[in-house]
């Protein structure tokens, strides 16, 4: 007999409604995510791209709906997804050095109560390798540069060996060099079968970046292959009249994207 059996998809959203106060954020979300996905998550200031993060990471509460993460509550599935928070949610001060706070990457599978293992640092010292840190192992985080402390964040996210990464503006406020590092490492995850959602602001990278692209504005514009999402009529959906102080020429150029 044929087994036909299938994994449940990385990410699985039905009807999701979130809000703040009593205050609708997202509205009727309905998504499926493919294995070995690179995808970036795009729309104006206020969509709710990170709100949707957060709720698919249980730091915000559902309104209505479910989210199945491999067939699993988040809670279940824990084990097997990573997060990368936005710097400006990071508490800089906190007096922890490089290598600790890539450790902390380890604990989903230690369990808070037990010491890293000599492996469980040679992973870690693995992972700031991959990002250019391991110099850095013994530096306080505070003393670090932008693009640096992200490269350490995202070397904390390569330790926890996650099957699903999240992503919360990654390229926010990084140098081009830590910009090309981080595209780098999100292309060998994705070429590994990991699946990527990624928060991000700029137009003319997301089309180059991603394989596929998720529009919202609080409701779910798009959500498909690069090539078929990124249309002029799909954009102006997503920002409304915020495209339109854009000559043709400029969104053409910029964007490149076609103007009819």
């Amino acid at each position: 007999m044929i087994d036909d059996y299938r994994e449940a998809a990385p990410l699985e959203i039905h009807d999701l409604t979130v809000a703040y106060q009593k205050k609708p954020v997202l509205y009727g979300i309905d998504l499926e995510v493919p294995k070995g996905s690179l995808v970036g998550i795009v729309g104006p200031n206020g969509a709710g791209k990170s709100t949707l993060i957060k709720t698919i990471m249980g730091l915000v509460p559902i309104g209505s709906g479910w989210i199945k993460i491999f067939g699993k509550s988040f809670k279940k599935a824990i084990t097997r997804v990573g997060y990368v928070p936005q710097r400006e949610s990071v508490d800089w001060d906190f007096p922890v050095n490089v290598l600790d706070v890539v450790l902390m990457g380890r604990y989903g599978r230690l369990g808070l109560l037990k010491k890293p293992s000599k492996d469980d640092k040679d992973i870690a010292m693995a992972c700031l390798e991959k990002v250019k840190m391991s110099p850095y192992a013994n530096r306080q985080i505070a003393n670090l540069s932008g693009g640096q402390q992200q490269r350490v964040f995202l070397a904390r996210a390569l330790a926890q060996e996650s099957d699903l990464y999240f992503m919360d503006e990654p390229f926010a406020g990084v140098d081009a060099a830590t910009e090309t590092a981080i595209i780098e490492i999100l292309q060998e995850l994705k070429n590994r079968g990991k699946t990527l959602l990624v928060v991000h602001h700029d137009l003319p990278t997301a089309k180059q970046y991603f394989d596929r692209l998720l529009l919202l504005n609080m409701r779910l514009v798009a959500f498909g292959p690069t090539e078929e999402i990124f249309t002029m009529e799909n954009l102006q959906k997503t920002y409304g009249g915020r495209l339109t102080i854009l000559s043709d020429v400029a969104v053409e150029r910029n964007l490149g994207v076609k103007v009819d």
